[in-house]
């Protein structure tokens, strides 16, 4: 798949996440106040997108806005597996004592960074991503070595 097409379908991918989540703390009003807590987590979604996402989701509209589908917790929107994103994005892995700096093609860093989160790998405490880096931070110096072996081997 080519790289352009598969980050639009990461970032269509990451936003219904964040929908989802917004939708996990209770109704939504209306699309456009979907849309302004979309654009405070860096989603800048249009109303045609927005509608697009609320019909993929299959979130029901009531009187008091919009909502998860009765019995469902939004889990359904799934990242590709950890593996195949670092294969395809990550560039370079540089350690600084307990922490790694990993460098991805631009506006691949959020997709990788959030599967390395939902990894739930021990070695990782969390992760901070911006549009072509992500922080990595890791309990100690041994475990971040230990992860730095990890992602190198997926680059293999």
């Amino acid at each position: 798949m080519h790289s352009c097409a598969y980050l639009f379908i990461m970032n269509k991918t990451l936003r219904q996440r964040a929908v989802l989540d917004v939708l996990k703390h209770g109704s939504i009003a209306s699309q456009e106040d979907l849309q302004r807590l979309l654009r405070k987590r860096g989603f800048k979604v249009g109303q045609a997108t927005l509608s697009r996402d609320i019909r993929d989701l299959n979130l029901s509209k009531t009187s008091h806005g919009y909502s998860l589908p009765q019995g469902e917790s939004g889990a359904g929107v799934a990242l590709p597996p950890v593996s195949r994103l670092v294969r395809e994005f990550v560039l370079d892995i540089r350690s600084a004592q307990n922490q790694l700096v990993i460098k991805t093609i631009v506006g691949s860093a959020q997709p990788v960074a959030a599967a390395l989160d939902e990894a739930d790998w021990s070695e990782v405490v969390g992760t901070i991503a911006g549009d072509d880096t992500i922080l990595i931070v890791c309990p100690d110096k041994d475990d971040a070595r230990k992860l730095a072996g990890r992602i190198e081997e997926m680059l293999g």
